[in-house]
Formats: C-alpha cells, sequence, structure tokens
C-alpha cells in the first residue's frame, strides 16, 4: 500500500491537471460542436411531424416536409455556424444507420409473393429506368452526379436512394435537395393520378398494385395510391415497392465498383468508399426474413427509420441554397419529368404484357 503511495505521489498534480482538463476540454467541444446542430435538426424535424396533422399536408411523408422546412429555415433565417458540426454529423451518420434499418421491413417471403413475374417486373423496370435517365441527362446536358441521383430516386425508393446513392457519388448537397424536390412533385402526381387511371386503363386490383409498386417513387406515396384502389391493390403495391427498396443494394455497390474503377488510373484521386451499410443493410433483410421478431419491435425500428431519414434529410435542407437551386435551371427539372413519364410506360406495358 505504500509503495502505490509512493507511486502517486510521484506523479506531478500538474500532469493530472493537464489531463483533466484536456478531457473536459473534449467534451465540451463535441457537446458544443455536435450537440446544437442535432438539436436544431430535432426541432425541424419535429416541425415536419406536426405538419402532417394540417390538412392537406398528410399526402406528404415527414422527410419531404422536413428538407422544405430545412431550406425555408437556412434561407430565411440562416444556419448558424456552431450548428454545422452536427448538421453533418445528422447527414451522414444518421441517414446511414436508417438505412440499415428499413432492411426491418422486407423479407425474401415478401419478394416471392408477388411471384417471379412480379419480381422481373420491377427489376426489369429499375434497370431500364436507372438507364434511360442516365443517358437522357448525358444527353440534354445535365450534370452526371445530379443526374445518378434524379435517375435513383426515380428507379429505386425516392428520397432514401437518393441518399444512399449520394454516398458513393458525393454530389453537392444543393444536388441532393434538387433531385429529393423533383422526385417528390413528379412521386406526388402519380400518387393522385394512378388511381384515377386503373379504370381507364383497365386495371384489376393486382394489375393495378404492381403497375403502383413498380413505378411510383416513395414508399409512402405507394401506399396512399394502393390503398385508394382497395386493400389488394395497397398490399400488392407495398410489396413491390419493397421488393424495389431491396435492390437499392446492388445497385449502390455496382455504382461504388464503377467509382473505384474510374478513380484507379488516378493516384491522386480519393478513392470512393464501399459503403459498409449496403452490407448491413443485407445482413438486415436476412435476419428478418429467417428471425421472427415481434412485431412491436418491427414497429418500433420502422418508427425510427423514419425519425433518422427525417432529421437526415432536415440536415440537407438546412445545407440548401435555394440561389444555387435556380442556377440549376430547367433541365434536371425536364430530366426528373421524362424520367417519370418513361417509369410509368414503361413498367404499364409490362404488366399489361404479363
Amino acid at each position: 500500500m505504500s509503495s502505490l503511495t509512493r507511486i502517486a505521489n510521484d506523479i506531478p498534480k500538474s500532469t493530472i491537471s493537464a489531463d483533466l482538463a484536456a478531457g473536459r476540454k473534449r467534451l465540451d467541444s463535441v457537446w458544443n460542436g455536435i450537440i446544437p446542430g442535432i438539436v436544431l435538426v430535432a426541432m425541424i424535424s419535429a416541425v415536419a411531424f406536426s405538419a402532417r396533422s394540417v390538412s392537406g399536408f398528410a399526402l406528404f411523408s415527414p422527410m419531404i416536409l422536413a428538407v422544405v422546412a430545412g431550406m425555408v429555415y437556412s434561407n430565411v433565417l440562416g444556419t448558424p455556424a456552431h450548428a454545422k458540426a452536427g448538421i453533418a454529423f445528422s447527414q451522414k451518420r444518421l441517414l446511414r444507420f436508417a438505412i440499415v434499418l428499413l432492411g426491418f421491413q422486407l423479407t425474401l417471403g415478401q419478394v416471392v409473393a408477388i411471384g417471379a413475374s412480379g419480381v422481373g417486373i420491377v427489376a426489369l423496370t429499375l434497370g431500364a429506368t436507372f438507364l434511360f435517365t442516365i443517358t437522357l441527362g448525358r444527353l440534354i446536358g445535365v450534370d452526371a452526379k445530379l443526374a445518378q441521383l434524379i435517375a435513383a430516386g426515380t428507379s429505386i425508393c425516392g428520397a432514401s436512394a437518393i441518399v444512399a446513392i449520394n454516398i458513393v457519388t458525393d454530389a453537392r448537397d444543393e444536388d441532393v435537395t434538387y433531385a429529393v424536390a423533383s422526385i417528390t412533385l413528379f412521386g406526388t402526381v402519380a400518387m393522385l393520378g394512378f388511381p384515377l387511371l386503373a379504370p381507364l386503363l383497365g386495371l384489376d386490383q393486382h394489375a393495378f398494385g404492381l403497375w403502383a409498386g413498380a413505378s411510383i417513387h416513395e414508399v409512402a406515396q405507394v401506399i396512399g395510391a394502393g390503398f385508394q384502389n382497395g386493400t389488394q391493390s395497397g398490399e400488392i403495391a407495398t410489396v413491390a415497392k419493397l421488393t424495389r427498396v431491396a435492390m437499392l443494394a446492388p445497385m449502390v455497390i455496382a455504382l461504388g465498383l464503377m467509382a473505384r474503377r474510374k478513380s484507379s488510373g488516378d493516384q491522386s484521386a480519393a478513392r470512393p468508399p464501399m459503403p459498409w451499410f449496403v452490407a448491413a443493410f443485407v445482413a438486415v433483410v436476412a435476419l428478418n426474413s429467417l428471425v421472427a421478431i415481434p412485431v412491436e419491435l418491427k414497429q418500433a425500428m420502422a418508427l425510427a427509420t423514419t425519425i433518422m431519414l427525417t432529421m437526415g434529410l432536415a440536415a440537407m435542407g438546412l445545407q440548401a441554397d435555394i440561389s444555387q437551386l435556380r442556377s440549376r435551371g430547367l433541365r434536371p427539372l425536364a430530366l426528373a419529368f421524362s424520367a417519370f413519364l418513361f417509369i410509368g410506360c414503361f413498367s404499364l406495358m409490362l404488366v399489361k404484357l404479363v
């Protein structure tokens, strides 16, 4: 005991004080650097969730409302400098974790439920729409990264896909916001208009559900359109849409490999990160398919996913500059509209043929 006392006495008190001071400084840095931004993002997300109780706004997902609220805040009041670290944390870390949790909304059994023909329609529509949008974007002079974001949002799963793809493409925040805004616009048009077209096109509930799930942009929009046409349509539309969500993983991996290949010839170029969250997403889908997870836990995961996606998109809105969006012009909007028409017509053709 006396030897321990001697050793403790040999340690300079100034060293202990310096270590404690350094520890407090690091904690203060974390608190002052990250917490204010997270609090601001959380407040804007709360506004987005609350706004859905207002008549007319219930048609929109909280993710979309959060983007708009963030943009209004940043462009009217300005984003505080001390909040930027927390905003960046919300935009990157929370979004990636939310995409992993999306896996709890999908099982392989659900994919099998729509049959091989249904999976084929979804896969062909996704691939054809993505290639069409990228090609048309190149022809009309839309920035390649922005075209990829619009292609992903249209062909896969709206804002979630745009966020996931952007981790590989590394586009500007303004491009992400532009892509989300355009996808929201045309996805809303599809949600409201497609059910009105069902009787004119001679689609029964199964066919309409498959068409809606294969072509409408956001999950919430698909659910809204599907159940508006009947319970069976809603169920089939939801499964078809979740099948598209599952295809997010291979799409991100493919784009990541392409980006690595392009940068391999330039030793000075930063190597695009391979998205670890995609592997985690696949693992969660497998777990959800093999293990009976309680319904209450799944519901909690779905709520957590929505909250984190909403916070991430609120953070993007906070970093969006409207003047930068205007500088993009109408070409990206024309691209999003063309992609919207293509995915609707192409998927309808496949549904009619099957």
